[in-house]
């Protein structure tokens, strides 16, 4: 079964990304094989604002089935990508119908949040990054409680660790 799976990177502390977006204290592991890591996927989901950003960087996410979920970007402004206004269940399902390898959802706490409330997150997945940033964007902004069974870890030489999540039921 084809599972979204949440992967992203946080400090220590529990940031995504600094208070102006920054994400340049995220170190690369030269043990971590980005080619086999982005195998894994077909689709990407992230929110307006991680593709925004990363779109300044020059870094879009790859591939015809990337989804951003945004009630105000314009879908033939960006027609790299599938705009999406909302994550309904429907839309959702189709998403998964579609993807024949797992699905990242990448980046982006409010809409890691949104679909985690809807049922539609199947694995958590944080590489935590041996820094105390202080501030900036949480993994998940404040709301409810989401117990975790912990699937797999993995340490490396430079001090990421790599916390695999799945969802208890």
């Amino acid at each position: 079964m084809t599972k979204i799976r949440y992967q992203v990177a946080a400090s220590l502390d529990g940031y995504i990304a600094g208070p102006n977006h920054e994400v340049d204290w995220i170190i690369m592991d030269p043990d971590i094989d980005f080619a086999a890591l982005f195998a894994q996927y077909d689709t990407f989901l992230m929110g307006r604002g991680t593709y925004e950003v990363s779109t300044k960087m020059g870094q879009p996410m790859p591939g015809p089935n990337t989804f951003v979920f945004s009630r105000t970007l314009r879908a033939d402004e960006h027609p790299a990508v599938t705009i999406v206004p909302e994550a309904t269940d429907e839309v959702m399902a189709e998403i998964r119908a579609r993807a024949e390898k797992d699905i990242w959802l990448f980046g982006g706490g409010k809409l890691f949040r949104s679909l985690l409330g809807a049922g539609h997150v199947d694995t958590v997945e944080i590489a935590v990054i041996p820094v105390l940033l202080g501030d900036g964007i949480p993994v998940i902004p404040p709301g409810n409680r989401e117990p975790l069974t912990l699937t797999d870890h993995r340490i490396f030489k430079t001090g990421i660790v790599m916390l695999e999540y799945q969802l208890a039921t």
